[in-house]
């Protein structure tokens, strides 16, 4: 029997393009429902980039009504101070949905890679295909979508392996 189908969130953080994608799950199946990027000009301060990152999560979240979100750990080692601005959108994007209510889980990229494409060290190109492969129909205009969709998908088959296991233990 099929469950009520829950709207899932995938975010990809990133300071200049944070990637969104919107998948809903019946536990069975897959479907998309909306994709997009979230994007601030290079040339504005940051306090208004972050501004204008969570306004622009806070909409989306309106418009669209998740039920849960999922946001990719992100790994910056070549700049110190490039990681500390994504550490910093990182957390607008961790704070968004969580202010709006939402479970918010936490995947790495190599967790979000095995999930989809069952190689923790796919390509981006790899991660692309099978996203299309997964949600017949999508499009994505930018790669960060493209990786919040595999996001989202991450955290479909995680809360259902969840779910399984939670239906099959057995207290002594």
């Amino acid at each position: 029997m099929a469950r009520a189908p829950i709207r899932i969130l995938g975010l990809d953080p990133g300071l200049q393009h944070t990637g969104w994608g919107l998948i809903e799950h019946d536990g069975f199946r897959l479907r998309f429902l909306a994709e997009g990027v979230v994007s601030t000009a290079a040339a504005e301060d940051l306090p208004d980039r972050l501004l204008a990152l969570h306004r622009g999560l806070a909409a989306v979240i309106e418009q669209h009504a998740p039920q849960e979100a999922a946001v990719e750990n992100t790994y910056v080692a070549r700049n110190p101070d490039s990681a500390l601005k994504l550490g910093q959108a990182r957390g607008v994007v961790l704070l968004a949905p969580a202010l709006a209510g939402l479970a918010v889980a936490q995947y790495g990229a190599m967790e979000v890679k095995r999930a989809v494409v069952g190689n923790g060290h796919a390509g981006k190109e790899q991660v692309q295909a099978m996203v299309k492969h997964l949600l017949p129909g999508v499009t994505f205009r930018r790669a960060d979508a493209a990786d919040a969709l595999a996001v989202a998908i991450c955290h479909a088959h995680h809360r259902q392996s969840r779910a399984a296991l939670a239906r099959g233990y057995q207290p002594a």
